[in-house]
């Protein structure tokens, strides 16, 4: 994987954390800087971490699906890219559950909501586990974009409301299945990258 697929890759996965973070801000009447940056610190470690746990469990399933392996990232890739895109076109619940003041929000609550927003990095883990990718190296491009991102949201969320949120969603789960797609089409030697 290259330096520009890691960054879109990233940027992907941090959409959902945006998406929370924005319903977040613009629920909230104030939200103080140090709020903002142990919530997008929350973001973005769940972020770092879950990818890694999925890397883990790929690789150990790697040896019985490598002919495949190629097959499966671009499946997982445009799966969690239409569950992002449906997500945005309808109700998301994980949005509605960052919803709040946020001095009412617990410290589990935040968790609950850090972890809802990064199963799909987890996903995207597993399928990291069946390309020559640098997982620590990623895992880190996705948590500090998360962070980065989630605090943006906090903070723009009282401006910009929860309209924007479906839109970021919808843009990252365009941003995975061309990744997928971009992934495929290397290894079936449609690319020469």
């Amino acid at each position: 994987m290259n330096l520009l697929t890691t960054i879109l890759l990233a940027l992907g996965m941090s959409v959902d954390a945006f998406a929370a973070a924005l319903a977040r801000g613009a629920g909230s009447l104030h939200y103080t800087w140090r709020q903002t940056v142990k919530t997008a610190l929350i973001f973005g470690i769940v972020e770092t971490i879950t990818p890694l746990i999925g890397w883990l469990a790929g690789s150990m399933a790697q040896k019985f699906i490598a002919e495949y392996d190629h097959w499966l990232a671009f499946g997982l890739l445009l799966a969690l890219g239409l569950k992002m895109i449906w997500g945005a076109l309808h109700d998301d619940d994980e949005a509605a559950a960052a919803d709040g003041n946020p001095t009412d929000a617990t410290l589990l609550l935040t968790v609950v909501t850090a972890i809802a927003t990064s199963i799909d990095s987890m996903v995207v883990g597993v399928g990291l586990a069946f390309l020559d990718a640098n997982i620590w190296l990623t895992a880190l491009a996705i948590g500090t974009s998360t962070t980065i991102m989630a605090a943006i949201g906090l903070r723009l969320g009282r401006l910009l409301g929860q309209k924007i949120g479906s839109r970021a969603e919808m843009a990252g789960g365009v941003v995975l299945i061309g990744i997928g797609t971009f992934i495929l089409l290397e290894h079936l030697g449609y690319l020469n990258v």
